[in-house]
């Protein structure tokens, strides 16, 4: 079974930063890309950021370019979301999905079940 839980969410002024961490077990952590999506109140679910299994190469969308780095540490199987820089539109619910989930909505038109996503966690920016 698939578990993924993150942390790392609070309250933070604009400008600030934050780390969040999700740790991940029940698959083989070095066999999958590792994407984190967020979901701001009322709106759709937007892709943030990927990295492939090995860590080799990265993506992230337009709107958090510059901004966000995603590390990940497979010993720990453990991937993170440094973010910098942080913008009142960031705010959102931040989840961890298991696989790219960019190229899973490319093929099939809708993002992977929830049973492969962690609970999220909270991140807030106002001042």
């Amino acid at each position: 079974e698939v578990q993924l839980t993150e942390s790392g969410g609070d309250l933070v002024q604009p400008g600030g930063s934050l780390k969040l961490s999700c740790v991940a077990s029940g698959f083989t952590f070095t066999s999958y890309s590792m994407t984190w999506v967020r979901q701001a109140p009322g709106k759709d679910v937007e892709w943030v950021s990927i990295i492939v299994s090995r860590g080799q190469r990265t993506y992230y969308s337009d709107s958090v370019k510059g901004r966000f780095t995603i590390p990940r540490d497979n010993a720990k199987n453990t991937v993170y979301l440094q973010l910098d820089g942080l913008k009142t539109e960031d705010t959102a619910m931040y989840y961890c999905v298991m696989g790219d989930v960019r190229k899973y909505y490319a093929e099939r038109n809708e993002f992977p079940p929830r049973k492969n996503w962690g609970q999220g966690t909270q991140v807030t920016v106002s001042s």
